[in-house]
């Protein structure tokens, strides 16, 4: 493994390979640091620029964007008490009251060095795991993987929003959107009314694009339209006291062993399909404060509080890959945009990819840990340049995101069929976020779609179409087991709770 390794740095230490991971961190914590879009916007629209990189150069750059996105929202958090990402929420409550102490840069060091710290070690965690992970993953048969996936299916959509039912409708229906086009067996259409543009499918941009950054564009301007918002008045940097503003190395390595637990904590929720990089913010949160000699100071301006929250959600960026690398099942929203990336530039990800493109996930790798150093440069020089980003109106920046989504669909196909497409996908994730129902479940189960359909009919084909097959595997039965558990404990809270008044 530390062979393959040295091959891969040798591989991704290239000028060009590492101006990307810059420009993707630069990016990624530009849009963390504007409240409201987030490394999951950066990435879907940024998806379609990566046709023209190298897949090594693809993947380092979106990367790059998804671990600066994490941290910098992290710093409107800080400096005006809202936090650009839903993970930053748990940094407000000690980095905004140091802020009103006058000590905004020393927050934000603090959030900067804990986050790659997170970050690095859930990195670490990966290159360990990923290559078992796949090799146990190779045991599995076409049934083994059905099961795994409407296990994860079920997961999803039950931890990704409030509703179970609307969490399994969304992901129904995005299995559904995944099979429109040619079928890949006899080549009949599908649901394609003789439309040329459908035979190929629905695009991956066109979706993706349209239901995470369009609609999220248009779902804040109207509200921007509904109601006024105030903002803070910007920091001025120049009237701060410059020793008031240095964290020392006493100050980091005091924290260190917060940081090292909201690792674990991080590293452990990324690895579980649906739970969310929030839930690892508030773990580790919750967690620095129970283990607290004085818990009275959270929420006060404490270090402790900020570490703890950037080193658990910044955590959860290396290990989501796990899932998604050893057998093709991504851990969250940003994982299944990769999948999408990695399918693009002709790598499918799954128990094979370790085997027929080793060598490209070994310089990932590489590029990964990389990304953490260069987080870290990029993001200490860079923090008084965000600071003075969260001064830009959201009715100057929302509004410019516009035409760069209409760009993203248009340049790769040339084809305005799907830019009308990304309206009509943005159209209908406005509604369903209105009305509760999971974007990430649809986006998963539209990427997870072909795989079910082709595991599925492989395991009929192979067993002469019975399906008693899927119950007499032991790994199958036991994912089963686990969906039936998942679907009664789900099903039956909030039952529980109306009964309860």
């Amino acid at each position: 493994m530390i062979e393959q390794l040295l091959i891969g740095f040798q591989a991704a230490l290239t000028l060009s390979n590492l101006l990307f991971i810059f420009c993707g961190i630069a990016l990624g914590i530009i849009f963390g640091v504007l409240p409201g879009l987030g490394s999951v916007t950066a990435i879907a629209i940024m998806i379609p620029v990566t046709f023209y990189m190298s897949p090594m150069s693809a993947i380092g750059f979106l990367v790059g964007i998804n671990k600066g996105g994490t941290s910098g929202g992290a710093i409107p958090a800080i400096l005006i008490n809202a936090p650009g990402t839903p993970e930053s929420t748990a940094t407000t409550r000690d980095g905004y009251p140091l802020t009103k102490k006058g000590m905004p840069e020393k927050a934000m060091k603090m959030a900067l060095y804990s986050s790659a710290t997170g970050d690095m070690f859930s990195d670490a965690v990966l290159i360990l795991l990923a290559a078992p992970f796949a090799t146990v993953a190779l045991m599995f048969g076409p049934a083994e993987i059905t099961s795994i996936i409407i296990f994860a299916f079920t997961l999803i959509a039950a931890l990704s929003g409030r509703s179970l039912v609307k969490g399994i409708t969304a992901a129904a229906f995005g299995v559904f959107l995944s099979t429109i086009g040619l079928d890949p067996v006899t080549g009949g259409q599908r649901m394609s009314f003789n439309v040329i543009d459908l035979y190929d499918g629905i695009s991956l941009n066109s979706l993706a694009i349209g239901t995470l950054a369009l609609s999220s564009v248009l779902s804040q301007l109207f509200d921007l339209r509904r109601k006024s918002k105030t903002r803070t008045d910007p920091i001025r940097f120049s009237d701060l006291d410059r020793d008031r503003q240095r964290l020392t190395f006493s100050e980091y390595f005091g924290c260190f062993r917060t940081i090292l637990r909201s690792a674990f904590i991080g590293t452990g929720v990324g690895m579980l399909p649906g739970l969310g990089v929030t839930l690892a913010a508030f773990l580790g949160y919750g967690a620095a404060k129970r283990a607290s000699k004085n818990p009275e100071k959270f929420g006060t301006g404490a270090l402790e509080g900020i570490a703890a929250t950037e080193a658990a959600n910044s955590a959860v960026v290396g290990s989501n890959l796990i899932p998604t690398i050893a057998l093709g099942i991504p851990g969250n929203i940003v994982a299944a945009l990769l999948i999408g990336a990695f399918m693009i530039h002709g790598v499918t990800p799954g128990p094979m990819m370790m085997q027929a493109h080793g060598h490209l996930i070994y310089a990932i790798f590489a590029s990964m840990l990389m990304a953490n150093v260069a987080h870290v440069i990029v993001g200490r020089i860079g923090i008084r340049i965000w600071g003075q980003v969260t001064r830009v109106p959201q009715a100057i920046v929302l509004p410019i995101v516009i035409p760069l989504c209409i760009a993203g669909v248009y340049i790769p196909s040339h084809s305005l069929f799907e830019v009308g497409l990304m309206f009509a996908f943005a159209a209908l994730a406005y509604v369903m976020r209105k009305t509760g129902f999971s974007l990430v479940s649809l986006l998963i189960g539209f990427l997870l779609g072909p795989m079910l359909e082709f595991s599925l009919r492989q395991a009929l084909i192979l067993y002469k179409g019975d399906w008693t097959i899927f119950f007499g595997k032991p790994i199958a039965l036991v994912f089963f087991a686990l969906t039936v558990a998942f679907l009664w404990r789900f099903a039956w809270k909030p039952a529980k709770l109306t009964g309860n008044g």
